[in-house]
């Protein structure tokens, strides 16, 4: 099994996950030119994708849906809400109905050799999920704007191998900067995003003995750096009670756009 990283952030998001035989994109926040040719990066065509999973109708997650559907008809799963959601907003263009293909949070959904389990997030959007991947054993969790996490988050993504996971934003940086007080206050909310600390405090109840990368995604333009990314998750491991060490485990910041490395179990 393979994650790759086409773009994140919050100007546009794009995550490939898949097998030797199983090519799935998980949102397509970017143009129809930059996801085409970042999947050619990974020796793919979009020809070859086998569904798009959506985690939520925000532009950054779907605005290069429309031109996606058009050109290629590739599958579009999401949940009742989502969908919903996704059809009335005109931006994207007409869209063909028999292309979109319900799922639901906690229900498995299986395409050809990989299964997949929508998990319920926190976020101000129609019914958004996360996704947790499986192939063969192996597990991998991709899990973006919350802004809060809770015990069943906790649950839903245990003994995974990968882990992507948000860091949006430093919350000094987010209070200092130039966003208007009530996008910060959206932001900072438990249906907004997840910052540095809370990013790593999530991820030290997640670490076990068979992660074999972590990578961080999601991080806002203004109000992050991808290196406070990376130190202040370092760091609230290094303080938590957990048995791990930040230095087990590799950690990657995903590019904002560009194609970040592959990650292969």
């Amino acid at each position: 099994m393979r994650l790759c990283s086409i773009a994140s952030g919050s100007s546009g998001n794009c995550i490939y996950a898949g097998s030797d035989t199983t090519h799935l994109l998980i949102d397509v926040g970017i143009s129809g030119k930059r996801i085409e040719e970042g999947v050619a990066t990974l020796g793919l065509k979009l020809s070859e994708i086998d569904g798009i999973f959506i985690t939520h109708e925000h532009a950054d997650h779907i605005s290069g849906l429309g031109v996606l559907a058009r050109k290629y008809a590739i599958p579009i799963y999401g949940t009742h809400g989502t969908i919903q959601a996704i059809r009335q907003t005109a931006s994207l263009g007409k869209i063909d109905d028999a292309l979109f293909h319900c799922i639901s949070a906690d229900e498995k959904f299986v395409i050809k050799d990989m299964s997949l389990y929508p998990m319920r997030t926190s976020h101000d959007a129609a019914e958004p999920v996360a996704y947790r991947i499986s192939h063969d054993k192996k597990k991998i969790g991709i899990i973006t704007d919350l802004g809060c996490y809770n015990d069943y988050t906790v649950a839903c993504l245990q003994d995974l191998d990968v882990l992507y996971l948000e860091a949006n934003h430093d919350v000094n940086m987010l209070q200092t900067g130039p966003y208007p007080y009530y996008l910060k206050q959206r932001i900072l909310s438990e249906r907004g995003h997840l910052s540095n600390e809370a990013s790593g405090r999530l991820l030290c109840r997640l670490l076990n003995d068979h992660i074999q990368a972590i990578m961080l995604g999601h991080l806002s333009k203004e109000n992050n750096l991808p290196e406070l990314a990376y130190e202040t998750v370092k760091v609230e491991i290094m303080m938590s009670d957990t048995d791990y060490q930040a230095d087990d485990f590799p950690i990657y910041v995903a590019k904002r756009s560009e194609v970040s490395q592959m990650i292969e179990l």
